[in-house]
């Protein structure tokens, strides 16, 4: 059987140097395309479209996320890099600001420079 189409995620941005400062500064992707309306990241294979939306306003939900094998790790190697982690009303978040789904999975949460909210998940043991 052939592979299906690849999937591209898509981020939206009111400035695309700010955002290139955090995707590849910050989260350490590397930019494979840049032009004057998006600036395009190797997300592990994935390709991530940060595309410049001049009247953005950012979504009350997470848009894109990361599965990780260690998420207290993953978040400390990103609080090294100033990211500061999200907590929400409702959900019983530890100390760390990690909340622990019904099935065990484990979630963090943080904005880009847009706002937009961006997860950290584990799986269940």
């Amino acid at each position: 059987m052939a592979p299906g189409p690849q999937l591209v995620a898509f981020i939206p941005s009111s400035h695309l140097g700010s955002s290139h400062a955090f995707y590849a500064g910050v989260l350490g992707l590397d930019r494979v395309e840049a032009t004057s309306m998006a600036n395009v990241y190797d997300a592990y294979g994935t390709p991530l479209r940060v595309t410049l939306v001049t009247d953005h306003s950012p979504s009350p939900f997470t848009i894109i996320g990361f599965y990780v094998s260690d998420v207290l790790a993953s978040m400390a190697e990103l609080r090294e890099r100033g990211v500061q982690f999200k907590s929400y009303e409702g959900y019983d978040q530890d100390a760390d600001g990690i909340w622990t789904t019904p099935n065990g999975r484990r979630v963090a949460w943080f904005e880009d420079p847009d706002r937009n909210i961006i997860s950290l998940s584990q799986p269940a043991e």
